[in-house]
């Protein structure tokens, strides 16, 4: 009797098995794809063979009754396969085309856009915010939630010059990614220390060697073992306070927004970009953060209007310059913005990790 391999406890496991069985037939033999409409995809295999997905958008953060609603729309109105995006859009698969309408009205009626295709704004990936990040900031999932109900059209229309990535980052280390345009919380003031209890739940060294420009050292403080910062190396990244909660760094007011533009990571037309920030010092204002969805919207819609075809953002602020991106975008510029990494050297060289 043959043995059943033993699993192998690492790496991503094989996907095949949980395939529709018209891609998982055609696997590798695909002939062409269109877009028939905004949210649906439509493959062609050399076989003559067709498949169709239909794409929505979720809230990522998913309760059980969500998952359960998802699963019996797929059950009932698809083929009861689904798989879900890098952006947390969830995508149905049906070889019938006579399934996409009916498909299409149910996911509508449950709350569930069908988009995020094409030259559209696709979901906002997102870090954990509140729920379980250890260094939030602010609740990202609460921040896109309030800026894609206000771009709710633009995601199920293909209405842009190009694919428009968004991400929002709960803090500055940053887990949202390379993003057309981001949303990255900045803290502003260095970590507040209390020094009686970092002997009791800080491993120092860990904390030392967690900052990335080198900026904590141990101190005896009131004779007790603790830690200190310099405040002239500090970036405020927060990066030592998951290790060392006693370091506190968010702050009711001085834990602001920041918006980044211009990155992103195909190579389809050009090379990957970094993202630069544009607008910072914005307010934290949960629940609905309008001042950051006002920003967005400005240089989102600024782009639609004066983007050519097949422009990414970062392609258009190329070509326009940042000079008359601000002056489009109607946003004040400051010396502390658009940095290009050359302020760097100094601080990371000061690193234990980095030396050029």
């Amino acid at each position: 009797m043959a043995q059943m391999r033993t699993p192998i406890e690492s790496g991503v496991p094989d996907n095949k098995r949980y395939l529709h069985p018209t891609l998982l037939k055609n696997y590798g033999n695909w002939r062409y794809h269109d877009r028939p409409r905004p949210g649906v995809l439509h493959h062609v295999s050399h076989s003559g063979d067709e498949v169709w997905s239909v794409r929505a958008g979720t809230q990522r953060q998913m309760d059980v009754h969500t998952i359960r609603k998802l699963c019996d729309i797929a059950d009932t109105y698809a083929e009861g396969h689904v798989r879900f995006t890098i952006r947390s859009n969830i995508e149905f698969m049906v070889a019938d085309t006579n399934k996409v309408a009916p498909l299409i009205s149910a996911l509508t009626e449950s709350g569930f856009p069908v988009g995020g295709t094409g030259n559209s704004v696709s979901m906002i990936a997102h870090t954990q915010g509140w729920l379980h990040c250890d260094i939030p900031g602010t609740d990202a999932s609460g921040a896109v939630k309030a800026l894609m109900d206000e771009l709710y059209t633009e995601f199920i229309r293909e209405e842009m010059p190009n694919r428009v990535h968004l991400s929002t980052s709960c803090c500055e280390i940053n887990c949202g990614g390379q993003a057309d345009i981001a949303i990255v919380i900045q803290h502003t003031k260095p970590p507040k220390i209390n020094h009686d209890l970092v002997a009791n739940a800080c491993e120092r060294p860990a904390v030392v060697a967690r900052c990335p420009v080198a900026a904590i050292r141990p101190a005896l403080v009131n004779g007790k073992p603790s830690l200190e910062v310099d405040e002239k190396k500090c970036i405020c990244c927060g990066a030592c306070f998951p290790p060392c909660p006693p370091m506190q760094i968010n702050d009711p007011e001085h834990s602001k927004f920041a918006i980044w533009v211009g990155g992103k990571n195909s190579n389809a037309r050009g090379k990957p970009t970094f993202m630069k920030m544009v607008a910072s010092g914005i307010p934290n204002n949960p629940p609905r953060w309008p001042e950051v969805s006002e920003i967005v919207k400005k240089i989102l819609y600024t782009y639609k209007a004066d983007a050519r075809p097949w422009e990414r953002l970062s392609d258009w602020v190329e070509r326009i310059g940042w000079p008359n991106f601000f002056e489009k975008c109607e946003l004040p510029f400051t010396k502390y913005l658009i940095d290009d990494w050359r302020g760097s050297r100094s601080s990371l060289n000061a690193s234990t990790h980095i030396r050029f």
